[in-house]
């Protein structure tokens, strides 16, 4: 028995094996199949996997409005933007309820009062669907990086929670909604990076 057991550790040796090497690979492995982005930031794992989390991980600076035809609609409210003049902030103040407040998204509306697309600004996952009491639908998209773009007064939405969908992808139509119920059918589009309402402007492509 003795000399089995040196004949087998002279051939591992020899091999050159590292159970604590392949022990990591092991644990590497499962932990960025649960969490794409380490998977990128790693580095440890074979390229079909990387390529996979990378995709996931949109470009910002090639965010595009979420409409097909831009010039043809009309944007009946900016977005408050502190930086901007005070003629522009003043026009990026509603009023809810009793109240007034800044306005944290831009709204199209087409000058004929009809419906239109609405289409993905950017590739991402489909993180929320919901029929809001005053917001209407409202459908959001994570872009990964903290990056998740708000899509409101909807109707006819043809995405589900989940649904990993492609930069132009028609996700609803424009609709209508109780909390700017003024504006007749429209579209309210955000722009969140880490929770917080930033300027979709900011993140267009020219």
């Amino acid at each position: 028995m003795a000399a089995a057991a040196i004949i087998v550790t002279l051939m591992w040796i020899y091999q050159g094996s590292d159970p604590a090497k392949e022990t990591t690979g092991q644990i590497d492995s499962e932990v960025t199949q649960e969490d794409g982005s380490e998977e990128v930031q790693g580095g440890t794992n074979e390229g079909g996997n990387g390529e996979e989390a990378v995709e996931v991980i949109a470009d910002a600076s090639k965010m595009t409005w979420p409409v097909g035809n831009f010039e043809a609609l009309q944007v009946e409210t900016k977005f408050y933007d502190k930086n901007a003049s005070e003629a522009d902030k003043e026009a990026a103040l509603i009023q809810v309820n009793n109240e007034i407040s800044p306005h944290t998204g831009i709204d199209f509306v087409d000058p004929n009062g009809e419906t239109f697309e609405v289409m993905a600004a950017l590739e991402g996952v489909v993180s929320h669907v919901e029929l809001h009491p005053t917001n209407g639908y409202i459908v959001e998209i994570d872009h990964g990086n903290g990056l998740v773009t708000v899509y409101q007064s909807l109707t006819d939405v043809q995405v589900e929670k989940g649904e990993e969908v492609g930069q132009g992808t028609v996700i609803a139509q424009a609709g209508r909604s109780d909390l700017e119920k003024d504006l007749g059918v429209h579209l309210h589009f955000e722009t969140r990076l880490n929770g917080d309402t930033v300027n979709p402007s900011n993140y267009i492509a020219e």
